[in-house]
This record gives C-alpha cells, structure tokens and sequence, in this order.
C-alpha cells in the first residue's frame, strides 16, 4: 500500500505542468487562429480533449491517494496500539507505579493516533517538491533569477516556523503530568464507578474547579505561543507576497515587450502561482511533520524502557510436584523511589500442602509478600528458593500458571460472566465446562444462575444489557478465577471481605477441600479465617514478628495473642 501511494504520488506530481502546458498551448492556438482567421479547429479540441483528460486523472488520482493515506493511517494506529500494549505487558509491575514511566506511556499512546498522518504527510511532501521542480525547470528555462527570488521571500517563514514547533514541543512536554491529572478529574467527574462517591460527598464543585484551573493554565501558556507565532507568521507571509508579486510584474513587463506570447504568460504566471501556493503548503506541512517527528520521540522512548524481571537464559520448567516448598532467605524489597523497606529480613518455609496465613495491620507488607512468590517482584536484597533453586531460574510464565492469586483489589471486567472467570486462565476461554465447574467451586454459579443470559451475561453497566452485581457477588466470580487454573499454590489475597458470614464460611469449607495437598496463602483480617490455616506468619512493619499455629501463637500472648483478643472483644 505504501508503494502503490508513492507510485501514485509520482504520477499525480506532474499533473499540475501538464495542465498548465496544455493550457498554453490551447491559448496560443486560440490567438493564432484570431489573427490568421484560420476555420480549422481540429487541433485546438485535441488539446482541449487532452486537457480534459487530464483534469479527471488528477481528481482520480487524488481520491485514489486519499484512500491510500486513509487505509495506511488505519493500520498504523492499530500497529503501533497493538506494538504499545505488548511492550507494557512485558514491563514490571513497580514501572507502573512511577509517575515518570506513566508519563512516558500517556506521552507515547499520543502517537497512535496524534501521529498517524505522518507518513501520508512525508509522502505529500514529496509529491508537492516532485511537482515544484516540474514548475521550476520551466521557470528555471525561462528567468533562474524567479526562483531565487521566490525561496529568498520563503526561507524566514521556514526558519520561524521551525523554531515555533521546538518551543510547542516543549511546552507540551512539560505539562504531560498535569494532563494526565486533567484526564484523571474528566474521569473522576463522569464514570459510573465514581458518581456514586461524587455524589454524596458534593465534590462536582471541587472537581471542577480543579479542572478549570488547570485548563486555563494551559490555555493562556499555549494562547501565549499562539499569538507570537500568528504575528511571526504573518510578517513573513507578507516578505512571501511581495517576493511573488514582484516575480509577477517581470512576466507581464516581459509580455507587455513581446519577448513572451500570451500562453507563455498564462503558463508562466500559472506556474509562478502554483510554486509559491506549494512552498506554503510544504511549510505548513512541514509544521505538522516536523512536530510529528519531534513527538515520535516519545514512543520511541517508551520502547526504549526495558523490564529488570526477564527469563533466565536456560529457564526451568516450575516442578510437577513440591518436595521442599518455597524457601525464603533474608529477603527484603524496597519500592522504586522510595526508602521505606516494604518487607525486610524475610526467612522461612512454606512447605508442599501447608496453609499458610497472613496477618498483620494495612501496610505491613502482607500483598508485598505474595507478589514477590509470583514474581510480580523481585528482592532487593536476599533471594527466594523453591526446590533449592533460585525463583529467578524458573520459567516465568510457567511460575504463574502455577501459583494462583486471587488479590483484594481484583478488576471487575466490563465482559460477560464467563469471559470474567475465565480471565483465571485465559488461554481456556472455550473451555465452558472449565468455567462452569470453576464458578461451582466459588460458590458462582447460584449466582449465575439468576442471571437472565446465564454464564454469557453481560456484566458491569458501561455496555448494554449489563448487570451490575453487589460487592459479594463479584467477589465470588473473582474466586472462580483462582479455580481456573490447575495451580499448586493458590493465594488468596482478602478472599472474602466481601462475602457475609454464612457464605464466608462456606468459601473456605470449600476451599479447605479443593487445596488437599496443595500449598495455600491466605491474606486476611478475620480470625475465624486465619485460625484454619496449618500455621499463621505475623508481619509488622514489614518483618516477620511471630509464626506458628493459632494455638501457639496465642499461648505466646505475642502480637497475634493481642490482635486476637481485640478482635475477639467485638464479638462479646
């Protein structure tokens, strides 16, 4: 396609001289046949034929173009999407918790659809210079001194221009943070998962007017800009007017002395006309093409970030079966940019088919823990082994296909319910008995069963005919995502804080008899939870406090004694 548009282009760039050449020639005919009172026109309607001919291969050319460029930006927008998401995918986790990596990512998605013309644009460009030095060899023919004259009144318009791209680029740049926060209020202020909170706490006001702030900042940064570039602009329009008009006046003195017939200066003049109107355009585009390239920048940068998480060189297979378990060594993780140590001095052993518990107060490092096993992170300092060998020698897609996790913060997917569940284990989206027996194990199919399109209801009320469902219920279908794969070590990260007593107690008898022999983590703030588990880890702070049965830890009048009896006063 990109070929056949060039190709094209080049035909269509010497349509404009052979238009005007056919024209002289048709004018010099007519004057001729004037003053010889010649009768035989025969050879004037074969140049007006011809002209004719040539009119509707111009317009059928362009709209062929038009097409090309049309179909090409389509592909290059969904290319570059598609090339922008498989790189994210590939990326860390802590990446795109940085403000600066999702000011590259915002600044780089502009390309996919900002930038799209680009080619198209390049491509006219060439086409309009194919054409100009067609125009120019016939000026060129008959004065060089015109074409002199004509790029000397153009070259103060290209050098303006070409400066107030660079200062517009930099502007924008610098206020990629704050339009990611524009974007982010326009969002707060109308979305179905906000309206609610907006509402009832009166923040459309503030909102608002956080947004009009904001926008008016930039409107009078880039009003600033745009008025110098208006009053640069039209100055050196002017030094352009009086360079054509000046060029002008010589080919009608020249015509005036008889060195020229009239359809010289028709073609002339047409030429003249069509070269200064070109050298406009080739500016004005070259505005948007030199911006689209000074952009392109950013989505080259973005690709340029690489993942600190990759395969090894010879990845392992994840075991068939666990005989040591997982072991951790002193491991500690600090967050990117920050000098708070989430968990530090980490060390022990989550054996084959042990249920292990988590506890300890918000922000002690419990979900840090669970990403780090499922490699969602790695240590800064210390290592994780399992089978005696290094996490980081395992195969890493094959680490998570086999540690299920399930975590509080879980996305409700505007997709049908199946297509909800089967998100567990994507690639057993056409398994429907899969899903099925999937949302049985999470208590999900009663649910689904009161839905009117069963297992292909539409969930969520962002599309039509969706469903919203209440806290509880949306839990269960995230459950059933757990349950998708064939894991053998599942993770449930607040599993039930959602769900009231009756149905929390029959999660966890279910899936006391679903992980028989496979190891568990639970992650959660209810005792009558935790107290189910082979043994309980405390956290605080990042470290590991205490760790031992319920019973244990109780008799140790520890930590866990002392959040246990807190909790325990609220039932009494």
């Amino acid at each position: 396609m990109t070929t056949a548009s060039f190709g094209l282009r080049v035909i269509r760039s010497a349509m404009p001289v052979a238009l005007l050449y056919v024209g002289k020639l048709i004018i010099d005919e007519v004057v001729l046949l004037s003053k010889t009172h010649n009768t035989d026109t025969h050879y004037l309607w074969q140049l007006v034929g011809v002209e004719f001919a040539l009119a509707i291969l111009t317009d059928g050319f362009s709209r062929a173009i038009t097409l090309m460029d049309s179909l090409l930006g389509d592909r290059f927008g969904n290319y570059t999407s598609i090339k922008i998401m498989n790189h994210a995918a590939t990326l860390d986790l802590d990446q795109f918790e940085d403000a600066v990596f999702y000011d590259k990512l915002e600044r780089a998605r502009q390309q996919t659809t900002g930038r799209t013309i680009l080619l198209s644009q390049i491509m006219s460009q060439v086409q309009d210079i194919i054409t100009m030095a067609f125009l120019a060899t016939g000026l060129m023919a008959f004065n060089p001194w015109l074409i002199v004259l004509l790029l000397v009144a153009i070259i103060p318009a290209f050098l303006g221009e070409s400066y107030f791209n660079d200062r517009n680029y930099l502007l924008t740049r610098g206020q990629t943070p704050e339009r990611r926060e524009l974007d982010y209020l326009r969002y707060l202020a109308a979305s179905d998962q906000t309206a609610k909170e907006i509402k009832i706490f009166d923040l459309s006001g503030f909102i608002t007017d956080r947004f009009k702030k904001l926008s008016d900042s930039f409107y009078h940064d880039s009003k600033r800009l745009s008025i110098q570039r208006s009053l640069w602009g039209t100055l050196f329009a002017m030094l352009g007017s009086v360079g054509y008009y000046a060029a002008y006046v010589f080919i009608i003195y020249r015509a005036i002395e008889g060195r020229v017939t009239i359809g010289d200066l028709a073609f002339l003049a047409g030429s003249f006309r069509q070269l200064r109107s070109l050298l406009e355009g080739i500016l004005t585009r070259f505005t948007a093409v030199s911006q689209g390239a000074i952009y392109l920048r950013d989505f080259f940068e973005f690709f340029e970030i690489q993942p600190k998480i990759t395969q090894a060189a010879k990845a392992l297979p994840f075991p068939e079966s666990l005989k040591q378990g997982f072991v951790f060594e002193n491991v500690g993780f600090r967050y990117l940019n920050s000098d708070r140590w989430a968990n530090r001095h980490l060390s022990f052993t989550l054996l084959p088919g042990e249920k292990l518990a988590l506890v300890g107060e918000n922000g002690a490092g419990k979900t840090t823990l669970v990403k780090l096993l499922s490699r969602l992170y790695d240590p800064t300092e210390g290592r994780i082994l399992l089978e005696g060998i290094d996490l980081r020698q395992y195969d890493l897609a094959d680490l998570r296909l086999n540690v299920g996790i399930i975590f509080q913060d879980y996305l409700r997917y505007q997709m049908t319910v199946a297509q909800n569940i089967a998100v567990g284990n994507i690639s057993k989206i056409s398994d429907r008995e899969l899903i099925e027996r999937s949302a049985q194990q999470s208590l999900a199919d009663k649910l689904t069963e009161k839905l009117p399109g069963g297992y292909d209801q539409q969930l969520g009320k962002r599309f039509a005919d969706g469903v919203e469902l209440s806290g509880g219920e949306w839990q269960k279908i995230a459950l059933a995502r757990a349950y998708m794969r064939d894991a053998q070590l599942l993770i449930l990260d607040e599993p039930t804080s959602a769900l009231d007593a009756r149905a929390e107690y029959e999660v966890f008898q279910r899936f006391a008899e679903l992980t028989k022999g496979k190891s568990a983590i639970l992650i959660s703030h209810r005792f009558s939870t935790v107290r189910m588990a082979d043994r309980i880890l405390v956290l605080e702070k990042g470290e590991l406090k205490e760790i031992g049965s319920h019973e244990e830890l109780l008799s140790n009048g520890g930590i866990y004694a002392e959040l246990f009896e807190l909790q325990a006063q609220g039932y009494r």
